[in-house]
């Protein structure tokens, strides 16, 4: 009998090991949606990074073409999915920020990258595409030239490299660190140094063109402390393009270093780079937390694991698979994007280039996290929203972040790498997006140093630095506008009286007035409250109402004459009059009075049905700023929030409409078409404002009153469920189910929140994160009686 017992016990833990184990390999891997590839054609420097974690420092991708660097500090150069050959994998991707890059050689050591047009020359290789793989946390891919593979992954601060060589007397790892990688700009200095066998370390310092500009005196540092997972025969070093000589060390402008192995067939060597941009020590300590115990397969796995874990904060299902792709891969860009600058012992590098110290805890660790930033402009019309909903810790620790640069300097920064001032539009949207999070709950910052610098950002135009921005809000406050002046500088630092894009920073300024008004309101200062409430309405002063558009005045008060409404540039960064006559997102209610409904509705639909042929933007032209001139541009940030308007002018069916249209033909699933054709993704803005859209969820105030609000929209999928953080809100999840839906069935039938039914298209943001269920029923006809 008690045989018996023990046979039946065995059986049923089979059956139940069995089960679990079933259940395992069912689980969605929502990496397996990610792909890196899409939209990399003509993108970024810091686009397409595949071999990280979530906002990591060690950004590890393959670059095609970085070492041409970028004259003016933005232009597309890194890696693009038409290119046909690989000059090495670089290290260090953020904005204005990169640099240390590795290349494996087979036969005669070459010294030069060679180019694209003949990738015979130098030391760079062709590849198939066929033969390359980029999921988020991994990228592989066969170099035709040295039928080598290499694989890349990486832990927060430390990147891995592996390479499986083939049979060779000559196989060479070559470390290019002295050379412009990138955004990085000129390089400065550099040094690389042979340790022991199998260690080398070095830095490299730059000089961004963004740095260059808006603080003129600062550098970029970054260090590495390299792993060889065996000893090399050989050492090497030499600068770029120059004779070869054999030392175990060298300093400069242009230093190389390459060391030799012997190798046979299939064999691999793995390099594991813990990187810093504080210190070698530094970068060495991140090293032997994060790498030193762990290989290449481990982290790989570990790399996986990270991302589905963050990815799956929000589960969709339902909706056809290119939705998901899109999703996904919107999503993994968005979290890509504004990497992590602070060492494990909590030290990061300052504005000044010393090096400072966050607070640690019991465990010596950091109480919260230090990023690199490229600027916020547009930022909260994607990215801060999708942030308070389902990353609140990266919200948190971002703002703790800026409000380092102002203890520090006395002003907030705009962009900032490595702390330095990098303001790539000029402006300065950083108060908003502080605002915002107190406004939605996040409050574990010192938000009364918060509010202190936000306020200062808005009002004061006093001796204030070139790069914290916004050098024309004094003109703002004191004039109720900033005058339009001419010039051919698009990045004039004299602004006292106004500047080039004084119109559409009147619409900017007056949009981060009210939201700082907002939180002064929240914190009980009713005169603050007062002025800057005032000053957010100072857009009406550029709205003309003889042509019912937003036009220019230049310094006599006068409206620009002539005025082309079509004209980019023109007082109006990236953009023109009509598309930022719809810049009122605090107070849509007023600009539509202004020109009435029908006319608001008229005008603003027969925007998209003409803007529908142009892929609403800049049609197929591979080019940034290609839909500059065009009537609306999703591939810029101005116009973000435009077809959300409808909803607050009585026809939020054509909001469904117009969103689902846009999800469906401006984002694409190939190297070309991914974001629009060629246009700037900016750190995941582009990619988060599918998410949110793609989830039916909008803000067009950025989430900025008091009692921030979704607008809801067409839900793309059938069920959408985000996970909460409960350390910020008191829901454990959010569900959003859309009965019936499909892509004829995009328009909103009834709602129901929480099993109780409603007519109004909003949902406070409260609610959201209280958790609960809101159901859409789905149609294919519009219902004319749902409102805001």
């Amino acid at each position: 009998m008690k045989n018996k017992n023990i046979y039946l016990l065995l059986v049923t833990l089979c059956v139940l090991v069995l089960s679990c184990a079933g259940k395992r390999n069912t689980v969605e891997k929502l990496t397996d949606y990610v792909n890196p590839n899409i939209g990399s054609v003509h993108s970024r420097w810091f686009f397409y990074t595949p071999a990280a974690v979530p906002f990591g420092m060690a950004k590890l991708g393959p670059s095609t073409n970085g070492s041409y660097g970028n004259a003016n500090g933005w232009e597309a150069v890194g890696y693009e999915d038409n290119h046909g050959s690989i000059e090495g994998f670089a290290c260090f991707h953020e904005f204005q920020i990169g640099g240390v890059m590795l290349m494996p050689i087979v036969g005669e050591l070459q010294t030069a990258p060679g180019t694209l047009e003949n990738s015979s020359e130098g030391y760079r290789s062709s590849f198939q595409k066929e033969n390359e793989y980029a999921t988020s946390g991994f990228y592989r891919v066969l170099l035709d030239k040295y039928n080598t593979t290499v694989e890349l992954t990486a832990t927060e601060r430390v990147g891995y490299q592996r390479y499986t060589f083939p049979q060779s007397e000559e196989s060479y790892i070559l470390f290019d660190i002295g050379n412009k990688l990138g955004e990085s700009g000129k390089v400065d200095d550099a040094y690389i140094k042979v340790v022991d066998e199998t260690t080398i370390e070095g830095y490299v310092v730059t000089k961004p063109e963004y740095v260059k500009k808006y603080q003129p005196e600062a550098t970029v540092n970054m260090y590495f402390y390299a792993k060889l997972s065996r000893p090399f025969r050989s050492v090497k070093t030499f600068l770029r393009a120059d004779s070869v000589r054999a030392a175990s060390e060298i300093k400069g402008v242009g230093a190389c270093l390459a060391v030799q192995y012997e190798t046979a067939a299939d064999e691999q060597i793995t390099v594991k780079i813990g990187q810093s941009y504080t210190s070698i020590e530094n970068a060495k300590r991140n090293y032997e937390t994060e790498g030193s115990d762990h290989n290449f397969d481990t982290i790989k796995e570990k790399a996986a694991v990270r991302w589905n874990d963050m990815l799956g904060r929000i589960q969709v299902t339902g909706g056809r698979q290119e939705d998901k792709v899109k999703f996904y891969t919107g999503l993994y860009h968005a979290l890509l994007g504004r990497g992590l600058a602070n060492d494990v012992n909590g030290a990061y590098p300052k504005n000044d280039g010393t090096v400072g110290y966050l607070a640690l805890d019991k465990d010596k660790r950091p109480t919260f996290s230090y990023y690199n930033t490229d600027a916020i402009w547009g930022g909260y019309w994607n990215l801060t929203q999708l942030w308070a909903l389902a990353y609140p810790e990266y919200y948190s620790d971002w703002v703790q972040s800026q409000l380092l640069v102002y203890q520090e300097t006395g002003w907030l920064g705009d962009g900032i790498a490595n702390s330095k001032y990098v303001s790539g539009v000029g402006t300065n949207f950083t108060s908003l997006a502080i605002a915002a999070a107190y406004n939605c709950g996040i409050r574990d910052f010192d938000y009364h140093l918060g509010y202190e610098a936000a306020l200062k950002n808005e009002i004061d135009g006093q001796n204030r630095p070139a790069g914290a921005g916004k050098l024309d809000v004094g003109a703002f406050v004191q004039r109720g506008y900033c005058p339009y002046i001419p010039s051919d500088d698009y990045f004039i630092t004299k602004q006292d009286e106004g500047s080039v894009f004084g119109a559409s920073h009147t619409m900017e300024y007056s949009f981060s007035s009210y939201a700082v008004a907002q939180f002064a309101k929240n914190l009980n200062k009713e005169t603050d409250y007062q002025r800057l409430s005032k000053m957010a309405s100072n857009w009406e002063n550029l709205f003309d109402p003889e042509t019912e558009l937003i036009r220019p005045r230049t310094l006599d008060g006068n409206f620009l004459s002539p005025f082309d409404p079509m004209a980019a540039w023109a007082g109006f960064q990236e953009g023109n009059a009509i598309q930022y006559t719809f810049y009122v997102p605090h107070e849509p209610e007023k600009l539509i009075d202004k020109v009435g409904q029908d006319v608001f509705n008229n005008r603003l639909d027969s925007i998209f049905v003409h803007s529908q042929k142009n892929t609403f933007g800049g049609g197929k032209t591979v080019d940034a700023f290609a839909g500059v001139h065009a009537l609306y541009n999703h591939g810029n940030q101005p116009n973000l929030h435009v077809s959300w308007l409808f909803n607050f002018s009585g026809k939020p069916y054509l909001t469904q409409k117009w969103v689902r249209t846009i999800c469906n033909e401006f984002y694409g699933l190939d190297g070309l078409h991914g974001y629009g054709y060629g246009q700037d993704e900016d750190q995941g803005q582009l990619g988060a404002w599918y998410v949110m859209a793609g989830m039916g969820l909008f803000d067009v105030k950025g989430l900025t009153q008091i009692d921030p609000e979704f607008q809801i929209g067409s839900p793309i999928f059938d069920r959408i469920e985000v996970r909460l953080n409960k350390k910020y809100y008191q829901g454990d999840k959010f569900v959003i189910e859309a009965e019936n839906n499909s892509s004829e069935n995009i328009y909103v039938q009834s709602l129901n929140k929480n099993g109780k039914a409603q007519q109004s298209i909003t949902i406070p943001f409260a609610d959201v994160v209280n958790g609960g269920t809101l159901k859409l029923q789905m149609g294919s006809e519009p219902n004319m009686d749902l409102q805001q």
